[in-house]
């Protein structure tokens, strides 16, 4: 009788182990749906960190110098230096 109860409590064990598995919290299909989203949350930071570094560099160039805000106010504002004639010119 006892023999019969090793092999029946192992079967038991690697049911629950397999339950574990496939329906746990830690399952096949829960870890291959985290790296999917792993994956998806690392594309947007790196594109995050490409429109940071592009804002970092704006502004480093706001800070040094006076150039871009220059450039910006001819722009965007359309201003013009004294005797100087603008021209816009549409494409």
């Amino acid at each position: 009788m006892k023999l019969r109860l090793v092999p029946a409590g192992l079967l038991v064990l690697l049911l629950v182990l397999q339950g574990q598995l496939w329906f746990g919290r830690g399952s096949v299909p829960n870890v291959a749906r985290l790296n999917a989203e792993l994956s998806v949350q690392k594309q947007s930071n790196t594109r995050a960190e490409q429109i940071n570094q592009g804002m970092e560099a704006e502004i480093r160039d706001l800070r040094e110098g006076l150039e871009i805000v220059e450039e910006k106010a001819r722009a965007e504002l359309g201003m013009v230096k004294p005797n100087e004639i603008f021209v816009q010119v549409v494409k």
